[in-house]
């Protein structure tokens, strides 16, 4: 599969859609000249600067409190999510987990984002069960030969 400018090495593409080998991009931590610029201007005063918004946040400045703040106490981007799940031994536990996942939303337990979370995490289980299973048939296959 190439895209609509084909013909350079750059625009082919593997089987699964990732680009094949070719243009690796930037290396990973290399930063645009402006950051570099930038980062270099604030060298070694870090701590004027950040005094600075100490005291600006103290004196009222709302920006400068809620930068504070925000550095102090970050918005918590994920949270431990509780409520009744059945054990999950088979495929069969994995759709009832399914339902009560379903359960914990319709009554309002867990939001509909953390179902979609810990839905996923059940279902990556799930498929570990499988794979195990067809390993475990697949070697008593071989060794009833």
């Amino acid at each position: 599969m190439t895209n609509r400018n084909s013909g350079s090495k750059t625009d082919i593409r593997n089987p699964d859609g990732t680009f094949a080998a070719g243009n690796p991009g930037k290396p990973k931590g290399s930063r645009h000249k402006a950051t570099r610029a930038v980062v270099e201007m604030l060298e070694g005063q870090q701590e004027a600067l950040t005094q600075t918004a100490i005291d600006k946040a103290l004196e009222g400045d709302v920006t400068a409190l809620r930068l504070c703040i925000d550095r102090i106490a970050p918005v918590r981007k994920d949270a431990p999510v509780s409520f009744e799940l059945p054990e999950i031994e088979t495929a069969e536990d994995a759709a009832n987990a399914a339902r009560a996942i379903l359960k914990a939303v319709a009554e309002g337990e867990i939001t509909p984002l953390e179902a979609a979370t810990v839905m996923s995490v059940v279902e990556q289980f799930r498929r570990t069960l499988e794979t195990t299973e067809i390993e475990q048939r697949i070697a008593a296959l071989e060794a009833a030969k």
